[in-house]
């Protein structure tokens, strides 16, 4: 640089002359790369024009020049080759050319393909091959309205389906096929390096095919898995499928005792009702050990593992969730008054938070109690029906320990007060739940009291076997029960409560004889007994039934013609939501959107159209998002009863996943003019917050408490609301959906449905004396964990990565699954959208999803580092 200095006296530098050597250098490179592009462009004139040549050997030598320069030219995916470039002038040309030879089509390159020389379909590259593709789906379709021959075209798709397969393009390949209706070709193509990719492929397409396609995806998909004996991703399919014979021909077909102990955590996980037999794990003490992990009787433990292991086995007390001390001298006055409902409250707080840890302060810490009076007298501190919940709590702090449960419980059934033995009877089945115990010691204990006259006890025994027999599908219960639904002259709050537990213990099952005595209670109920809200649970009953079925309501909705037009929309809504749910069908939401319209007289089944919404599309990411939306429109114009069912809705949709956008509309709903609506958002808030410890939740719930100190009805709404969102201490979740989505748990989703179905009345059923039916949570109540084990079954601790979860569906190459992730040693808590993968190669996983339990087995291949 030369600095010279200008008239202001400051400094200027001045450019000097460039390298002009370079210049000249750059300038003949050019120059030279001019001439060979000239050459060439004049070289393919020249070859367009020989090709109207009189000598048709002139022709041949022409057209074959140009074919080998275009299939030697070198492009990339950003780049087009010269040659192409030079050659698309005379594009039509050769087209006219050609076209004095034959007749013309529109496909042009499909067609110039079939009446060309035969050859290998790859040699002309991957754009040649995508548009052939789409000119073969589009043929395909017309020749099928003219019912033309298509064999040709499947010779061409089988080339274009090993290319795609051999060339990193799964999904391009599943498509074609999926245009051709037949995915048949996709079998013989899978290899080792690329069956996981084509069947994650598979499995995500489904969600968005029409009935039966999605079966067929789903079971192509299980084939090719069984092949390459990735028996734990087939037995996953298997129970998306609900298809009892593939579980039973992955346990056939594996030989490892050890991955038919891991089948047996994803058959705990789920939730289903499964028998071993011989044929499964042949020696006696393997399967019963095998059969034991099914029935969940080491769930307890291993959650206590949990606990003990993040240190969050001290108990805690309802103050301790209230946190009072952060609010002003108001809302304290306000807390401090030692009402009935106050104390209720309490008991749930008490029952949710310290779920499952066996020890608390109110109800089983009786070393303080001779000190300070407050665990032996909490009974005491509650009248009338708020005792069954009290006492029931004790089965909810003691969750999943059947032996000791029973034996704390056991003292409060010889009690004078019924409504004592109601609770302690609810809370059997409580502590029995997701658990079944080979001599069956609740249905033991329940069934003596199913038919006593009182009718709290006779709720409090029906319920506890709906609650510990969910999915059983036992004939005995079902006999009880029928019996009950037969009798006359039984109150009809009994009725509806032992449809419910028919409901949940035949949920999913399509069982006609349980569907025909339910339906037999409703057309035998008066026009004033329908009218109560109670007779919601009876219409949700039969859609459980036939929870996620999609077909075989059909002969059940044709009797609820005989009903009145306003229940028969009831029955014929909420079977519709309860057959379609986790399905995504778009037409089923599209109908209960129209329901949702302005209507005369459907005022009742509407609030069912709106949870009905978020049940069918609660399965996938896109439609749930699409759902949200709609909600929210439902907000701005819907009617009152629309607009008492939204934040509900919401809250199913998000459950145990608090996001932000749904967060924000419900804590804005919770200050709404309407109390019902602010109550079901209050309640919501609890949900989409349930075992989160979400501290943006818990401060909205700590300011609610604090506004709505002089209103009793929404403050007991914020206590629960709190008691869910330190659920189980953090450690628990509601989400039904597990491995990676893939999976609902039957009895979990109607356990959420049923406690939402009874908040549409919130009034009349949760602030009222059926508060209990909060309880109906705890179906859905997991660990949200994962908990790693070795050959023996042991907890071992080794470091995993935990991050975002990725969508790696129809990705190139090796993609990574998690983003932001951080390192851990296991035993680890899972959020909503998370997902784990081992930081270790000394072991290998025998689940593909790390959730839950997971079995752990040596790399043989592994060598450490010095």
């Amino acid at each position: 640089m030369a600095y010279r200095e200008n008239d202001t006296g400051t400094t200027q530098t001045k450019p000097l002359p460039k390298d002009t050597k370079k210049k000249d250098v750059n300038k003949e490179d050019l120059h030279a790369q001019l001439e060979e592009d000239l050459a060439l462009k004049q070289h393919l004139e020249l070859r367009v024009e020989r090709i109207y040549d009189v000598d048709p050997e002139v022709q041949k030598v022409a057209l074959e020049s140009m074919r080998q320069e275009v299939r030697t030219s070198i492009s990339s995916m950003t780049y087009v080759p010269k040659l192409l470039k030079f050659l698309r002038p005379h594009y039509r040309t050769l087209k006219a050319f050609y076209e004095t030879m034959l007749d013309s089509g529109l496909k042009e390159s499909l067609k110039y393909r079939l009446l060309g020389s035969e050859g290998d379909i790859c040699s002309w590259g991957h754009e040649y091959v995508r548009i052939l593709a789409g000119e073969i789906s589009q043929e395909y379709l017309m020749r099928q309205s003219e019912d033309a021959p298509v064999d040709d075209l499947m010779e061409l798709v089988e080339q274009i389906v090993a290319f795609h397969m051999k060339h990193n393009a799964e999904s391009e390949a599943v498509d074609l096929l999926m245009e051709v209706d037949d995915l048949d070709p996709l079998t013989e193509h899978v290899d080792i390096t690329n069956f996981r990719k084509t069947c994650l492929y598979l499995t995500s397409a489904a969600r968005y095919l029409p009935d039966p396609d999605d079966i067929l995806f789903m079971d192509t998909a299980y084939s090719i898995y069984l092949v390459f004996y990735e028996f734990a991703s087939a037995l996953q399919i298997a129970l998306f499928l609900d298809n009892l014979e593939h579980v039973c021909e992955v346990f056939t077909s594996c030989d490892d005792l050890l991955m038919k102990k891991q089948f047996c955590y994803i058959l705990a996980r789920q939730g289903i009702n499964f028998e071993l037999d011989d044929d499964m794990v042949e020696d006696d003490e393997d399967r019963e050990l095998s059969q034991a992990i099914i029935n969940n009787v080491k769930l307890s433990e291993g959650y206590l593992t949990l606990a003990r292991d993040i240190e969050a086995m001290e108990p805690k007390c309802p103050e301790d969730v209230y946190k009072t001390h952060l609010l002003d001298g108001r809302a304290i006055a306000g807390a401090n008054v030692d009402t009935a409902r106050e104390n209720l409250a309490a008991t749930f707080v008490n029952a949710f938070v310290n779920a499952g840890f066996g020890k608390d302060r109110l109800m089983t810490d009786l070393a303080d109690s001779s000190s300070d009076g407050s665990s032996g007298n909490w009974l005491f501190k509650n009248k009338e029906h708020a005792k069954i919940s009290v006492v029931a709590s004790l089965g909810m702090i003691l969750l999943w320990d059947v032996n000791s449960g029973l034996a704390q419980i056991d003292k409060y059934l010889h009690s004078d007060d019924n409504y004592v033995i109601a609770g302690a009877l609810l809370g059997v089945g409580l502590v029995n739940c997701s658990v079944t115990n080979d001599y069956d010691p609740a249905l033991a204990l329940l069934s003596e009291y199913i038919n006593k006259e009182d009718s709290s006890i006779q709720i409090g025994a029906i319920m506890g076997l709906g609650i510990a027999y969910a999915g059983a599908q036992d004939e005995q219960i079902l006999n009880s029960l029928i019996a009950i639904l037969k009798h006359e002259n039984v109150p009809h709050d009994v009725i509806a409560f032992t449809a419910i537990s028919l409901g949940l213990v035949f949920v999913g099952s399509s069982n006609g004889e349980v569907a025909q005595a339910i339906t037999d209670a409703l057309t035998g109920r008066s026009v004033s007994e329908l009218g109560q809200p109670l007779s919601r649970l009876l219409v949700l009953a039969l859609g459980l039934i036939y929870l996620g079925k999609q077909e075989g309501m059909e002969a059940t909705s044709e009797v609820s013609k005989s009903f009145s037009k306003k229940m028969r929309n009831y029955v014929d809504i909420t079977l519709l939501s309860c057959a379609h749910a986790g399905t995504g069908n778009v037409l089923t939401v599209q109908k209960l959107l129209g329901h949702c319209s302005h209507l005369e007289n459907a005022e009742t089944s509407q609030g069912s159209a709106v949870l009905g919404i978020a049940m069918v599309a609660m399965a996938e990411e896109v439609g749930l998002e699409m759902s949200i939306r709609s909600l929210k429109h439902f907000l701005q114009y819907g009617e009152q009863k629309i607009r008492r069912a939204v934040p509900l809705a919401l809250g199913l949709l998000c459950i145990s996943n608090p996001k932000v956008n749904v967060m924000d509309t419900l804590s804005r709903l919770s200050h709404d003019t309407d109390l019902e609506v602010a109550m079901a958002a209050v309640i919501s808030l609890g949900l989409i917050g349930a075992g989160t410890n979400n501290a943006r939740i818990a401060g909205m719930l700590r300011n609610l408490s604090s506004f709505y100190y002089n209103v009793p009805g929404l403050l007991f709404c914020v206590r629960i609301a709190q008691g869910l969102v330190h659920m189980g201490k953090g450690l628990l979740t509601l989400n039904p959906y597990h491995s990676n989505r893939l999976l609902c748990s039957p009895t979990a989703l109607a356990g959420l449905v049923t406690m939402l179905h009874a908040c549409l009345d919130m009034k009349s059923i949760i602030l009222g004396k059926y508060h209990f039916v909060l309880y109906y949570l705890v179906l859905a109540m997991k660990p949200r964990m994962l908990m790693t084990l070795d050959k023996n079954l042991e907890p071992i601790s080794v470091p995993v990565r935990v991050g975002e979860a990725v969508d790696v569906v129809g990705h190139p190459g090796q993609p990574k699954t998690i983003t932001g992730f951080q390192t851990h040693s296991t035993p680890v808590l899972l959020a909503a959208g998370e997902r784990a993968e081992l930081a270790t190669e000394k072991y290998v996983p025998l689940s593909p999803i790390l959730e839950g339990y997971v079995i752990l087995v040596e790399n043989t291949e592994y060598m450490e580092d010095n």
